[in-house]
């Protein structure tokens, strides 16, 4: 099928030449803005439990999270004959590299685990660290995806990131110089941000040097200062309806960098979980074939405005 944007199963088919599936690990981690490192209390839209696995758990070991998690994805995934351990929960560089070290081992020694992502922020890494990975990379295949959420530095105060765009250009820049996969995250709609400001934010992201990228809708999650904050004002807060947000990702996609490999245009949240259960409920993958279906009938693509600066 000849998709309107570079697609991630596409990539992996083309990578590793069958289905990938990725086992998602709680290697125990925290965050430098929950643990008083630069802060506490965490990003305010941020509660780890909404899309953590059931298997995942910190007091069980990284291998026993795989064995697990292997078998939870056989009964839905059942033409992957390939994992990849992903290092999803909290700050997963946020330790010393013997730690890293230690807990990284336990997960590529596994004989159907092919590589690995890592999920971190800009401000949990250094050189160090970074040659580390970038050692495994050579003999695995490694993913290192930052969190980046918004490239406006009022905003990343106002939800308490802790780190700057700066410092996500910068780690962004030093993990790809090292020959390492990179990838960032996108939150579109925090508060305060415009249509506009955020269509223009495709020109910025397209000059890093990602491998891949995944955007997500901003969504109210219980259990959170953000829902404490809509519950008050939710006058403050723009949620996009799903037509509003077809709309905007197909003219942000349209400026995007023709080469960034798309990982996934929305995020999924269960609706026990949301305080504004939206879109009807409607799965991620029902919304991709929605997007798909109007970039078709628009005769659009990925880059289609994109200008190489």
């Amino acid at each position: 099928m000849n998709l309107p944007f570079n697609s991630y199963n596409e990539y992996f088919r083309r990578t590793f030449g069958t289905r990938v599936q990725k086992v998602s690990i709680d290697a125990g981690f925290t965050c430098p803005n929950r643990d008083g490192t630069v802060s506490s209390g965490g990003c305010t839209y941020c509660n780890n439990d909404a899309f953590n696995p059931s298997y995942c758990h910190p007091y069980k070991s990284v291998t026993q999270q795989i064995v697990e998690g292997i078998e939870f994805h056989k009964f839905r995934y059942r033409r992957a004959l390939k994992y990849l351990a992903y290092f999803q929960a909290f700050s997963n560089t946020h330790a010393s590299l013997s730690e890293l070290e230690r807990i990284f081992s336990q997960a590529i020694t596994h004989p159907d685990v092919v590589g690995l992502i890592i999920g971190t922020r800009p401000d949990c890494v250094d050189d160090d660290k970074l040659d580390y990975i970038a050692r495994l990379a050579k003999t695995h295949y490694v993913m290192v995806e930052y969190g980046v959420e918004s490239t406006n530095e009022n905003t990343l105060k106002a939800i308490n990131r802790g780190h700057t765009y700066e410092q996500a250009k910068k780690a962004i820049d030093s993990t790809a110089s090292k020959g390492i996969r990179t990838g960032a995250h996108l939150i579109f709609g925090l508060p305060g941000e415009s249509i506009e400001e955020m269509l223009e934010r495709a020109d910025e992201i397209s000059s890093l040097p990602l491998t891949t990228i995944k955007f997500h809708q901003l969504q109210i999650v219980r259990n959170t200062v953000m829902a404490d904050q809509y519950l008050v004002n939710p006058d403050n807060f723009h949620l996009f309806k799903l037509e509003e947000y077809i709309d905007f990702i197909i003219r942000f996609v349209e400026k995007l960098n023709s080469q960034f490999i798309i990982e996934r245009f929305t995020g999924e949240v269960p609706p026990r979980f949301l305080v504004t259960p939206p879109w009807g409920n409607l799965r991620s993958d029902q919304v991709l074939n929605l997007i798909i279906e109007e970039m078709t009938k628009r005769n659009t693509w990925q880059g289609k405005y994109f200008r190489n600066k």
